[in-house]
């Protein structure tokens, strides 16, 4: 595989912004198509052999025809990205700028950096008449920034026709370094299941009035005390048994005195998760349920009083726990019925895939083989995937992005100068190429 091709079709990919928005007929419809017809030229040999279908406006779906009838492997990306205003980039987000070995721009990692993984191992394996063991899918969604239907609809259409794959594979863990303590090597952390979302709303009324006689514990007092406890009662740190085989497996790489910590984490549970809770953000994330005050509403006017106070919280929920039992403890903190917990939209956390079985296995295979001196292990995705869609029809849906990233490169998602390493990209399209070789 041809790796400065692979980082020039990345660069021409990232040139179509293909942003989504959540508010209807804002993402340009017309950019969306035109990737879809971009897609079909750089890689010709893969619409040559694939059937491909478009689902709703704009999802695609790939069938590659394998040797056998046995359950299809589903291999998924998204080519829709995140919008780059108010973000400090320091070159043009949309340019596809290739320099000093790095593919710049906005979805260089999220996603089409996976997408275009995964076509170049496709194209490659096809080029030199490979037909795989089993079906191969490929679902690429147009609308996962967004939590749109695309990936639903991908779903829906395999489980009319009768198909429940083997394997599925989306974005979540990669392959990190310095990443836990006392592991100095690389870890591709592989996830197993992934955190549920709620979106809520704490909402709270006032009478209103001129600015000059306030009113003392208005409403944005009332919304600011809620927020305060919120913040002083976090949810209580937990050690599920994900993260406690997590730890299990990178404890087996670790320097000998965390080694000998990490081999009896069974027995250490509580205080275990009390340590990840303050070992940073990230670690934090994996052992409870954590609440971001994303957004604060209040007076239209400086010299105005607020009729209504109201702070937006994304909440993203920790295994074991549900969308009704995380509404309930927010209002057992609050404590004041005159602010209202209202649910915008919500999920409960993914069920657990598999670790036991023959599809685990050849995915970590596959990343030993791209990264040879790499321990693999389980782990807990703290964000949400459209891969969470399709644990209704398979039992081993995982998270797991081929690519070695650096904190700093983990930390450009979603912000801004997000970036991927030409190497890195090629030894992605590796994975890609080993795990459908080997089917």
């Amino acid at each position: 595989m041809d790796a400065e091709g692979a980082a020039n079709r990345l660069a021409e990919l990232i040139r179509i912004p293909t942003v989504s928005s959540r508010v209807p007929g804002a993402s340009d419809a017309a950019v969306f198509e035109r990737y879809r017809e971009r897609l079909t030229e750089l890689y010709p040999r893969t619409h040559a052999v694939l059937e491909r279908e478009v689902l709703g406006d704009g999802a695609l779906l790939y069938r590659w025809r394998g040797s056998t009838d046995e359950p299809p492997l589903v291999l998924m990306a998204h080519y829709d990205v995140v919008p780059v205003e108010g973000q400090g980039w320091t070159r043009d987000p949309f340019s596809g700028l290739v320099e000093d070995g790095y593919v710049h721009g906005r979805g260089a990692i999220d996603d089409k950096g996976s997408m275009v993984a995964i076509l170049e191992a496709v194209e490659a394996l096809v080029a030199a008449g490979v037909t795989p063991r089993r079906d191969v899918y490929l679902s690429f969604g147009n609308d996962e920034e967004v939590l749109g239907v695309g990936a639903q609809l991908a779903v829906a259409t395999l489980t009319e026709r009768g198909i429940r794959p083997w394997a599925v594979l989306d974005e979540g863990g990669a392959v990190v370094t310095g990443m836990f303590p006392g592991v100095p090597g690389r870890v591709a952390v592989v996830g197993l299941a992934e955190k549920g979302v709620l979106d809520v709303e704490l909402v709270t009324s006032d009478a209103g009035g001129h600015a000059s006689a306030p009113t003392r514990g208005g409403a944005p007092a009332r919304l600011a005390r809620a927020i305060l406890r919120i913040e002083e009662h976090p949810f209580p740190a937990r050690l599920h048994d994900v993260v406690l085989g997590m730890v299990d497996a990178v404890g087996r790489y670790a320097d000998a005195p965390y080694r000998a910590l990490f081999a009896h984490a069974g027995r250490l549970r509580p205080a275990l998760a009390q340590v990840l809770s303050r070992a940073g953000r990230e670690a934090n994330a994996l052992v409870r349920t954590t609440v971001a005050v994303t957004r604060l509403e209040g007076s239209p006017a400086a010299n105005v009083l607020a009729t209504r106070a109201l702070a937006h919280l994304n909440i993203r929920i920790a295994l074991g726990e549900t969308v009704q039992t995380t509404v309930d403890r927010l209002r057992r903190v609050i404590g004041d019925p005159a602010v209202e917990v209202r649910v915008v939209s919500g999920s409960d956390p993914s069920p657990v895939s598999r670790a036991d079985n023959d599809a685990f296995a050849l995915l970590s295979a596959a990343a030993r083989a791209a990264y040879p001196d790499a321990a693999v292990a389980p782990y807990l995705m703290v964000q949400a995937s459209d891969a969470r869609h399709f644990s209704q029809i398979c039992d081993s849906v995982y998270r797991f992005m081929p690519f070695d990233l650096s904190r700093d490169e983990l930390a450009a998602l979603h912000a801004a100068d997000e970036r991927i390493s030409v190497a890195t990209l090629h030894r992605g399209a590796g994975f890609f190429r080993h795990l459908i070789a080997h089917l």
